[in-house]
């Protein structure tokens, strides 16, 4: 693996852990494809770090556990605006 991978895959790593964002966020943040965040924190993070790709997974389970909520959220704040 490329160094450049290597340094982004962990640089996207420890940014979930500190904000605890979601992939997609984390994607925005980085300006990559969404596919790539997931495949860099899911399979390159293993291994590169896996004391760092057990904290990530914990952080995306959480995420993964709570999307039905933030769905739920986003479509009652879109209908509250068109009022």
């Amino acid at each position: 693996m490329f160094d450049y991978i290597a340094e982004r895959v962990i640089r996207e790593g420890e940014y979930i852990i500190e904000t605890g964002d979601t992939v997609r966020a984390t994607a925005v943040h980085f300006n990559i494809s969404k596919s790539t965040v997931h495949k860099d924190v899911t399979e390159r993070l293993l291994e590169i770090d896996k004391k760092l790709y057990e904290e990530v997974r914990l952080v995306l389970e959480k995420n993964l556990s709570e999307r039905h909520i933030r769905g739920g959220l986003a479509t009652k704040e879109k209908y509250a605006n068109v009022k």
